[in-house]
């Protein structure tokens, strides 16, 4: 594939992982939505999109680990882990999620922390301040859209680059 066509689908997986967030989805699950489609043949089932949806607001909402790394780990582990107990994972499945965790640490350097707390800035259990974050153009929320798409597209870019170099060796 050409460098083009990468590049078009890399931020067409991270404009999906956007819409899904913009239309409901939690970070989590648009995150993995988007981009486990690209990188397995079949889609993720409905259950496996549903298990996701309690890494939202921080891990159960208590404002810890964000989400989107969450969704990233889980695509990471759909695409490249192994699927019974004799099964080996992919050889590159480890190095890719330590690369992916290293990326996102610089993703959300701005923010301070990979905190849900830090980047969201927002009290999960406060229902008035979380219906703001979700429909006020100007809340915090747009800290989240661009950790869903800088997420999406290192993922791309991580995973892309990681097999790639598999194939020639």
């Amino acid at each position: 594939m050409d460098q083009q066509n990468n590049s078009e689908q890399r931020e067409q997986m991270a404009d999906k992982a956007v819409q899904l967030f913009a239309e409901g989805f939690h970070c989590s699950q648009a995150v993995f939505c988007a981009c486990a489609e690209l990188f397995k043949d079949e889609p993720p089932s409905p259950e496996v999109v549903a298990a996701l949806a309690p890494f939202a607001g921080g891990m159960g909402s208590t404002g810890q680990v964000c989400g989107a790394l969450s969704g990233a780990l889980a695509t990471i582990g759909f695409t490249q882990g192994k699927t019974r107990p004799q099964q080996e994972n992919h050889k590159q499945m480890g190095s890719i999620s330590y690369a992916m965790i290293q990326k996102f640490t610089e993703i959300t350097e701005p923010h301070g922390s990979i905190q849900c707390a830090d980047i969201a800035q927002v009290d999960w259990k406060d229902k008035k301040a979380v219906h703001i974050f979700r429909t006020h153009p100007g809340s915090t929320r747009k800290n989240c859209i661009r950790v869903v798409r800088k997420t999406s597209n290192a993922l791309y870019d991580l995973v892309t680059e990681k097999l790639a170099a598999d194939s020639i060796t």
